[in-house]
């Protein structure tokens, strides 16, 4: 395992992402050297049962097939236990996605990921309610935090580029912040400046 030396900063962009080469939670090696070639999605997600993460996930995996296409290829983290994981069908079934657990939050802390308890609560108190009705319509597991998940863990997103460079950043500021779709299609096509 690469052993990154983690201090907790966000990253910046047209730097080099810090790679790794982790076990997902089936059994399979990823090794971000490995995507050199193509565009990379990576994905920083809170726990399992968290309703704003789920339906992202659920969003992305519907362009996944379409992404590849255009050679962009999503590798997601969860701060849940694998074991945890696994146990939902919905998070099995997000493969050939590479699904990542990592929760010491190693990789979160490499990657910058914020822990806040004003956004979360913020979020929690305007929206959580209509997310929740949102998952629960569409099938997606939803229940409360388990063996040292946290409320307060805010997602991130990052779009890479074929040297593995950070072209793009989005580190939510709300639960339901997340880079646009549109942008990802426009990263995947390269249509946009690199």
């Amino acid at each position: 395992m690469n052993t990154t030396v983690s201090d907790n900063t966000t990253l910046a962009i047209n730097v080099s992402a810090p790679t790794f080469e982790l076990i997902d939670v089936y059994q399979r090696n990823i090794n971000l050297e490995e995507y050199r070639g193509k565009r990379v999605f990576i994905g920083f997600f809170r726990h399992a049962g968290c309703p704003f993460c789920n339906l992202r996930v659920h969003a992305l995996q519907k362009e996944r097939e379409d992404l590849k296409t255009k050679n962009l290829e999503m590798i997601f983290f969860f701060e849940s236990k694998e074991r945890i994981l696994l146990s939902s069908t919905f998070h099995q079934e997000i493969s050939p996605i590479p699904l990542i657990s990592d929760p010491e939050k190693v990789w979160y802390q490499t990657y910058g990921i914020e822990s806040s308890a004003t956004k979360s609560a913020k979020s929690h108190l305007t929206s959580f309610i209509q997310t929740a009705i949102r998952a629960k319509l569409k099938g997606l597991p939803m229940h409360p935090m388990a063996d040292g998940e946290s409320i307060n863990t805010m997602p991130a997103e990052f779009l890479l580029d074929e040297e593995l460079i950070i072209r793009k950043i989005h580190y939510a500021k709300g639960l339901n912040d997340r880079m646009s779709m549109a942008h990802i299609y426009s990263f995947a096509e390269a249509k946009e400046a690199v």
